[in-house]
């Protein structure tokens, strides 16, 4: 790669391990469905000024309810609920294991033996990080934010239905599409009175922090990051990703002094080096499926 987009790619990893920061910081006046409306209402805004990408209205509304729409959905909920921001980074980004699961299912993509190797480790640590379920946070809260990842790796592979297409594009439809549903969820479970209170008395630290989840986090890291995929092979983009869980870390223990007993601590790393496993190792090779 490209020192300059070496760069990029450090930049991006650096914005979306912030952005945690911010989203938790948001959630203390905003609920979680508005924080993730007002994200993607943010981040749609360029569809006033960019054509709707070739993409069929399914595969659109799909991917958008996954790799938007349920990924950040549920993983607002987990840090309004108590899971903490360093912990959530690190969840979210299990979601290598979970698309490689996926792929084997949807695909055939059988792994690699290191990519097998990479999803055991991570297993393990995310067993690790169960066991700690309970002590500051509850088990609703961190099934929820299970589902996260979950949706993040379902959305990966909707996205190969959408080739050849502008990323700059796609991203801010699918933003649009997600924001469309948010709002009208938000309206229905926060009532319109109180939804109007939080939008017109909002601090100008939370529409900071909602311009930079929004705006830069959202639309602008996202076109970066498939500008990069776009340009090199996943192999030399992906494993810039795992920066995002220290930095989602580090941020958190230096704003909201987060600590980590030992365990949790233990699981987060097995997690991270898990993933550092799968997506370092060899590409997998596709098998096709039995008739």
């Amino acid at each position: 790669m490209k020192p300059a987009d070496v760069g990029l790619a450090v930049m991006v990893a650096v914005i979306w391990g912030l952005a945690f920061v911010a989203s938790r910081i948001a959630l203390d006046e905003l609920s979680p469905v508005l924080m993730t409306a007002l994200r993607f209402s943010i981040a749609s805004v360029p569809c006033l000024f960019v054509p709707r990408p070739k993409v069929a209205w399914p595969i659109l509304v799909a991917t958008s309810f996954t790799l938007f729409l349920g990924q950040f959905l549920a993983q607002a909920y987990g840090i309004a609920h108590g899971v903490p921001v360093g912990l959530s980074s690190v969840i979210v980004q299990s979601q290598a294991l979970f698309t490689i699961a996926f792929a084997v299912v949807a695909f055939g993509e059988w792994p690699t033996r290191m990519q097998a190797i990479g999803i055991a480790i991570a297993a393990c640590g995310l067993l690790m990080i169960c066991g700690t379920v309970g002590y500051d946070f509850g088990v609703a809260a961190f099934a929820v934010l299970m589902i996260s990842p979950i949706s993040f790796a379902i959305g990966n592979l909707l996205l190969r239905r959408a080739q050849d297409v502008p990323m700059f594009e796609l991203s801010t439809w699918l933003c649009l599409v997600a924001a469309v549903p948010l709002l009208a969820l938000a309206l229905a479970s926060d009532g319109v009175q109180p939804t109007w209170y939080a939008l017109t008395h909002m601090s100008a630290t939370v529409l900071v922090c909602m311009l930079i989840i929004g705006g830069v986090s959202t639309c602008i890291a996202y076109w970066l990051w498939g500008r990069l995929l776009r340009d090199y092979t996943a192999a030399q983009v992906a494993p810039f990703a795992l920066l995002v869980p220290f930095v989602g870390s580090a941020a958190s223990s230096i704003v909201f002094h987060e600590t980590f007993g030992p365990l949790r601590l233990a699981g987060m790393l097995t997690v991270i080096g898990g993933i550092a496993v799968m997506l370092l190792s060899k590409r997998a090779q596709i098998q096709p499926k039995l008739a």
